[in-house]
């Protein structure tokens, strides 16, 4: 009976995770054309698997927006893992937040059998201020947002969230529109580029390490300086016909991929 005990134990130990299934993620008929399409600027399985993501998860995605990576992470999650939506409030000041949730919560409920478990969670000042119940993440994301927060003066409140929300050892994931130099705090506000060295010192402040970084959502023609920041880049293309070839030849804009822990 102990040699099967000591047998089974050593099984557990050995077992590696299930395998997430990507292509039902990636190529399975929830995903529209146009959103596919931009994989080959935001390569979601590369920057995921970068991030540690794995089967079983508790993974939380600050502002999911309109859903796009929520269309990646709810059926990898679906069947073994949890994944914690954490949107705009519903009494958000602001009639685009509020607009951004109901259109959100639209796209669940049109199909309850693939995005039925996601986790709702609002996450907005002065009140709403934890992003999932404190230490029970193993992986916060946040993809193209810091300049928002750093708009909505909620940076320092969105880090201090995400490091409660994850278990020591979790990972803080974060992929933001950047450029080279130092930018002043309205020109980063207006551009939507946020220096790597900005990043990382805002997550230092708030207790989190810098593990790794990765060239994944790197687009070295993207030099930045453009007339309406990386709103003038696709898939926004602000500035209409002007320059427009230019800005199309450049594609998406240059993005760092930064991996943070919190410690043990």
């Amino acid at each position: 009976m102990k040699s099967l005990l000591v047998s089974m134990i050593a099984l557990s130990l050995t077992t590696p995770a299930l395998a997430l299934d990507w292509d039902a993620a990636l190529s399975g008929e929830h995903r529209s054309a146009e959103n596919a399409a931009r994989d080959e600027f935001r390569h979601p399985r590369q920057t995921l698997e970068f991030f540690g993501l794995e089967d079983g998860m508790t993974v939380v995605e600050i502002a999911p927006g309109g859903g796009w990576y929520t269309e990646v992470l709810a059926p990898l999650l679906k069947d073994n893992g949890t994944y914690y939506a954490a949107h705009h409030s519903l009494n958000a000041p602001g009639g685009y937040a509020r607009n951004s949730l109901g259109k959100y919560l639209q796209k669940l409920a049109a199909d309850p059998d693939l995005y039925g478990q996601v986790q709702i969670t609002q996450f907005g000042k002065p009140d709403l201020v934890a992003l999932a119940p404190a230490e029970s993440a193993d992986l916060v994301v946040g993809f193209r947002n810091v300049h928002s927060w750093l708009r909505g003066g909620t940076l320092e409140a969105t880090l201090d969230a995400a490091f409660a929300a994850l278990k020591p050892g979790g990972t803080l994931g974060l992929v933001q529109h950047s450029q080279q130099g130092e930018l002043s705090m309205e020109e980063m506000k207006k551009s939507g580029y946020v220096p790597q060295a900005y990043i990382v010192a805002a997550a230092e402040k708030a207790g989190f390490e810098l593990a790794d970084t990765s060239d994944i959502n790197a687009n070295a023609k993207d030099k930045g300086g453009h007339p309406s920041g990386v709103w003038s880049l696709p898939p926004a293309l602000r500035g209409g016909d002007e320059g427009r070839d230019n800005f199309v030849a450049i594609g998406e804009s240059n993005r760092v991929t930064l991996k943070f822990t919190k410690p043990q």
